[in-house]
C-alpha cells in the first residue's frame, strides 16, 4: 500500500518511514496537503510545535476535506492536532475529535519521556495481539482531554491519567510513537495498515 506522511518541516521522520516500511509500505514524504489525496493513508508525525503544524497543514488545503475518506493516523503532536485547540498555541485545530489539548501539570517532570504501560479499554482492530499492560514510547508535554470519552482506546498513567489511544471515524491518534516502541509499536503500525486494505 502507498503511505504519506506529512511533514511540518521541523524534525527527522526517518525512524517512522523506516517503520513503515518494514511493514511492506511504500512511503512518500509531503509538505503539501493537495499531495495527500491520492495515498491509502496518511501519517501526522510526532514532532513539531502545535501552531507551526498547523500552519503548515492548513496552508492552501483542507486537510479534513482532503482525507474525509482516508485512514489518518496522528502521532504525538499528529494526535493533540484532531482537536479543537491546544495550550501549546493559539492557532485552532483540526477539531475532528471535541475537546481540547492541555499541559501536563507543573507538578511532575515534564516532558514525560520513557516507558508506560497501556491500560486498553476497547477491544478494537488497532490492538490486535497487543496484551494488556504492554509498554509503549512517549515523549510530550502536553496530553488531550476529549469532550467525549468514548473516543479514547487506552490509556496511560503519569501520575494523571493520559488518553494514550484515541479512535474516531476515519481518525486515529496514539500520544506515544509506536515507531519506538519495539515489538508493540510494530504490532500496532501493522493492524493499522493491515485495517487500511480491508
Amino acid at each position: 500500500m502507498r503511505v504519506a506522511i506529512f511533514d511540518y518541516g521541523a524534525g527527522n521522520l526517518f525512524s517512522l518511514k523506516n517503520a513503515l516500511e518494514r511493514q511492506g509500505a511504500e512511503v512518500a514524504v509531503h509538505t503539501t496537503v493537495g499531495r495527500l489525496a491520492t495515498y491509502d493513508a496518511v501519517f501526522l508525525p510526532g514532532v513539531g510545535n502545535f501552531d507551526p503544524a498547523m500552519q503548515s497543514i492548513t496552508a492552501g488545503s483542507d486537510f479534513a476535506e482532503t482525507t474525509r475518506s482516508m485512514p489518518v493516523f496522528g502521532i504525538c503532536l499528529g494526535m493533540e492536532m484532531f482537536f479543537a485547540r491546544s495550550q501549546e498555541g493559539g492557532l485552532p485545530g483540526l477539531d475532528v475529535m471535541e475537546g481540547d489539548v492541555i499541559m501536563l501539570p507543573r507538578s511532575m517532570k515534564i516532558p514525560h519521556m520513557g516507558w508506560n504501560s497501556l491500560d486498553i479499554r476497547h477491544d478494537v482492530p488497532l490492538l490486535e495481539d497487543v496484551p494488556q499492560g504492554s509498554w509503549v514510547y512517549f515523549v510530550h508535554s502536553y496530553r488531550a482531554n476529549p469532550a467525549d470519552d468514548a473516543v479514547v482506546v487506552a490509556t496511560s498513567t503519569y501520575d494523571v491519567t493520559i488518553p494514550a489511544i484515541v479512535q474516531k471515524d476515519n481518525y486515529t491518534g496514539t500520544q506515544f510513537h509506536p515507531e519506538k516502541s519495539g515489538d508493540t509499536g510494530m504490532k500496532i503500525i501493522r493492524n493499522f495498515l493491515h485495517e487500511c486494505v480491508k
